[in-house]
Formats: C-alpha cells, sequence, structure tokens
C-alpha cells in the first residue's frame, strides 16, 4: 500500500495554509516530489510564480522551523545561492501540539456529555446539567421558556467521530515524521 503524502492529510494542509497560504501546500508538494533540496528558482519555475513570491513562502516557513536552508556563495557572481529543504518532522511536531489540545477538549466534552443530563432551552438554545435545571423548575434561567432534555445519543455519537478522525490523523502524521 503506497504512504500517504504528507499533503494529502487534511491537518497538514491547514497548518501550512494558516502559515503560508495556499501556495504553502503548493510549495510542498513540489518539494516532497523532489525528495532533495531544491532552490527557490527552482520551485518558483514549477509553481508559475516570481521568485520573491516564493521565497516569501518559504521564509514564513522557515520563521515556524518548517524550512531550512543551507547558503552557499557563487565564486563567479558572488552572489548566495540557497538550497532548501522541508522539515516532515517539523511539520508533524507542530500538529500534533496543535492537535492535541483539541483532542483532550473533545474527550472532556465528551465524558461531560456521558456523565451528565442537559437540558436546552427551546428558545434560546441555553443548555444546563439537570441539577441546574431542577432548581429553575425546568425554565429557563435566561428567558424563562421551558427546558427539554438533550441527552442525544447523535451528540455523543459525533464527538466519537471528531474524536477518531483526529486520532487517525495524528497516527498518520507521526508515521510522516519518523
Amino acid at each position: 500500500m503506497p504512504s500517504k503524502s504528507m499533503t494529502d492529510i487534511s491537518l497538514v494542509k491547514d497548518l501550512l495554509d494558516t502559515i503560508g497560504g495556499a501556495e504553502a501546500v503548493e510549495l510542498a508538494k513540489i518539494c516532497e516530489k523532489k525528495r532533495r533540496s531544491f532552490t527557490d528558482e527552482e520551485v518558483a519555475k514549477k509553481m508559475g510564480k516570481k521568485v520573491t513570491e516564493v521565497r516569501a513562502i518559504l521564509n514564513k516557513l522557515h520563521f515556524r522551523g518548517i524550512a531550512t536552508y543551507q547558503k552557499s556563495r557563487n565564486q563567479k557572481t558572488g552572489w548566495y545561492n540557497y538550497t532548501w529543504d522541508i522539515k516532515k518532522e517539523r511539520i508533524a511536531e507542530i500538529v500534533t501540539e496543535q492537535q492535541a489540545e483539541t483532542l483532550q477538549k473533545l474527550l472532556d466534552k465528551k465524558s461531560l456529555e456521558t456523565d451528565y443530563n442537559f437540558f436546552d432551552c427551546v428558545e434560546c438554545a441555553e443548555r444546563a446539567p439537570f441539577e441546574a435545571a431542577a432548581e429553575h423548575n425546568f425554565l429557563c434561567p435566561k428567558c424563562g421558556s421551558k427546558m427539554d432534555s438533550a441527552s442525544e445519543p447523535r451528540k455523543q455519537k459525533e464527538l466519537d467521530e471528531q474524536i477518531k478522525k483526529i486520532q487517525k490523523e495524528l497516527e498518520m502524521v507521526s508515521k510522516m515524521g519518523e
């Protein structure tokens, strides 16, 4: 089974898009296919962009430690040449850090949904646990409308699906970083 490209993972796409824009995803895809260090001129040619635009993206990625470069001086012209690399390990590290917090929040929310009976207001969507709803005679403390039971297995199932999706993508990301 062929391994999945790092740019096929939605968490990685979101990260790259957030840091460097949509072109950062395209740049990473091109660099991943090269499987070697590359120059900004090579990537600019493949992307059909100006070298300055590609350098701007690479510098944004470099700021987060995703892109690294080696600098060498051209003896004939005196200009510096930069060869770049994209660090998959750093991408995996950043994604894992970001998603660990999201995953914990979802797990806490799932635990709360499982452990408590909630009641929702039919008018303003205010949510309260059973104890708080009972204190107010199942009338909304905000607007005074009736509160109905909100214990829905559908919500727990949605949370389970979100948790599984993130865990699956984190597993793929961790393999990518190895």
